[in-house]
């Protein structure tokens, strides 16, 4: 359980360890600050899609919590390593949690309550769910995992449509920018699955593996998000527009109708 207080001390203290970041580096202030308004949006996702499924109060403010620091990790990331590919650097989720435990951030919780936020933290940039895992556990799991792609959706949209044509590589994943898609990354989509990161060769195979995380939304108030926002229209609007990507296409929109459909009913 965590009380409003408690929520209120988290947040100040994220506030300050963020600032401690700050520098007169351009390319680490843009990408401190990406990061730091991703946390906030996805603390008020996290919330949106809590209140979808009638969670109760202290509820809500855990989940927010797990929201706060699920990427607390990133920060460091990149100041360190100037990357957020945890493969070329470290797992952000389990710099986090390090993070969490040196300065003692969740001293004042019971050791139950800090030990299931941690272990969310853990969880949320897996590529499945843990299988042995508490009911409540996966359940919050699922909610970060959620709120966490609603608005990567909006980092990666909003910055293929921008106007200002310079690059940022932290986004892309330094990746080329060639029109090739990877045919495994293709497949794995048109099966419904996850593209795995390690099958990635171009910028396209990203917005693909970006495109495929519809089929790992676990909330029906998510897809209505996604939807809403046109965020997959976005992105396959700067993918080749040809008659492997059509069918794809096709292919996601069915399935975000059936699942809203089966839901509804």
């Amino acid at each position: 359980m965590i009380t409003k207080e408690e929520l209120d001390f988290f947040k100040d203290w994220f506030t300050k360890y963020v600032n401690s970041f700050n520098s007169g580096d351009e390319d680490l202030q843009q990408n401190i600050d990406i990061k730091k308004v991703h946390t906030d949006n996805v603390c008020k996702a996290i919330i949106d899609i809590g209140e979808s499924i009638n969670l109760k109060q202290n509820d809500l403010y855990l989940a927010e919590t797990i929201a706060l620091f699920h990427d607390i990790g990133r920060f460091e990331q990149y100041a360190r390593y100037r990357t957020f590919v945890d493969s070329k650097s470290e797992n952000h989720a389990i710099l986090g949690i390090n993070v969490l435990r040196e300065k003692e951030v969740l001293k004042n919780l019971k050791n139950s309550t800090a030990d299931f936020i941690l272990r969310c933290i853990l969880y949320h940039n897996k590529l499945e769910l843990p299988k042995n895992e508490t009911e409540k556990c996966l359940l919050f799991t699922k909610l970060i995992r959620d709120a966490d792609k609603s608005d990567i959706f909006r980092v990666v949209t909003e910055y293929y449509s921008r106007s200002n044509p310079e690059k940022n590589p932290a986004i892309e994943l330094n990746l080329p920018d060639s029109p090739e898609i990877s045919e495994k990354v293709l497949n794995d989509l048109m099966s419904e699955k996850i593209a795995k990161i390690e099958n990635l060769k171009t910028l396209n195979d990203f917005k693909l593996l970006q495109i495929g995380w519809v089929f790992d939304i676990n909330f029906i108030r998510t897809l209505q998000i996604v939807a809403n926002k046109k965020y997959l229209d976005i992105i396959f609007d700067y993918l080749p527009h040809n008659d492997e990507v059509k069918k794809l296409h096709n292919r996601v929109i069915d399935f975000i109708n059936v699942s809203v459909l089966e839901v509804e009913q």
